[in-house]
């Protein structure tokens, strides 16, 4: 459950199961698609769909891990019916936040949808610019578009999910969570990031413009431009950004109902696991 794990050469920087470990436990949906290529939501969801199809054929039972926000609740309960990508007017303002700036933006996208950019960061270009996108091609806002799962409206538009899944977060302290996200780019960039990146730099096609939002691998290809800075304030920054988004991340699990919160490391940990994991519904972890 993770939007860039799918991509074929994205390795270190996603902190993609190891071949070890993917030869001991079975993984889907991981280096599914080319760097240039682009995974939407609806086609995630129709392949964990076979997947678990497949898995189940097997009589295992699937476990969903990882940690998309938008994965997990298009996966909990389904998908709104909002309008298709328009490329030329995606481009457009995309251009527009490129020439004018990213806030400039963000100040239009308040002024028609309030709701939505009181929750997007102004550098969350990707959404904001989606959001833009959906009040102009439909005159609605998508945060009407995106309503909650809990109302009549959600309910009458969306496509539910096949089985109750229960969720399960694993919860650190906000200390011991920055510090793990601190170390862990430190030993990316041991493993050899960088040279990853600029493998990624080297192929034939440019990286899509979903994949360039993992995180890191802007900030690193910048860096190899030479207009970046020295290696150590890139890391920083990536640091910075990777906290922030676990902040973001968290918001999302906690305004999700099915999500249950499990303190990490604790002696009970296994044992709350598993008893959020009732009947024959599939467990995500």
């Amino acid at each position: 459950m993770d939007s860039m794990t799918v991509y074929r050469g994205m390795d270190i920087g996603t902190a993609k199961p190891t071949p070890a470990e993917r030869t001991r436990t079975p993984h889907h949906l991981i280096d599914a698609l080319d760097p240039w290529e682009s995974a939407t939501v609806a086609w995630w969801l129709r392949r964990a769909e076979e997947a678990c199809e497949e898995i189940t054929r097997r009589g295992k039972r699937p476990l969903f891990v990882g940690g998309t926000p938008l994965y997990l609740k298009a996966l909990l309960h389904g998908l709104f019916p909002g309008p298709p990508a328009d490329e030329v007017v995606r481009r457009r303002l995309e251009d527009e936040a490129a020439r004018e700036g990213n806030d400039r933006l963000h100040i239009r996208l308040a002024a028609v949808d309030p709701k939505t950019a009181s929750r997007l960061h102004p550098n969350d270009l990707r959404r904001v610019v989606r959001a833009m996108e959906v009040w102009e091609l439909t005159g609605k806002p998508i945060s009407t578009w995106q309503q909650t799962w809990d109302t009549p409206a959600f309910a009458a538009a969306s496509t539910p999910p096949a089985a109750r899944i229960p969720a399960v977060v694993l919860d650190l302290p906000r200390p011991l969570l920055y510090d793990h996200i601190n170390r862990r780019v430190g030993e990316m960039l041991k493993a050899g990031w960088v040279d990853e990146v600029r493998r990624l730099q080297e192929l034939p096609q440019p990286l899509s413009r979903e994949a360039r939002q993992a995180l890191g691998y802007g900030e690193l290809l910048h860096y190899l431009t030479g207009r970046g800075g020295a290696l150590e304030d890139t890391a920083e920054r990536i640091c910075t950004q990777t906290r922030q988004f676990a902040k973001r991340q968290l918001t999302w699990f906690r305004h999700l109902p099915a999500c249950v919160p499990v303190a990490a490391g604790s002696p009970d940990t296994a044992d709350r696991v598993l008893r959020a994991w009732t009947g024959n519904s599939l467990p995500i972890l």
